[in-house]
């Protein structure tokens, strides 16, 4: 499987309590800070949820 690096680019104050709880289980919690996971069919569709709030590389 492919990974994929995301980063948090934009500040979670003020979103949705469901978008938090998705950038927070991806295991982001400061801006510009980034992780690294196997690209499933789940981190996909959390990705798709918050993708105004993150990006998104192929590593």
């Amino acid at each position: 499987m492919a990974k994929v690096k995301i980063t948090l680019v934009k500040s979670l104050i003020g979103r949705k309590k469901e978008h938090i709880a998705t950038v927070n289980a991806l295991g982001l919690r400061k801006i510009r800070k980034s992780v690294e996971h196997e690209e499933t069919p789940q981190i996909k569709g959390m990705i798709n949820k918050v993708i105004y709030l993150i990006n998104v590389e192929q590593v």
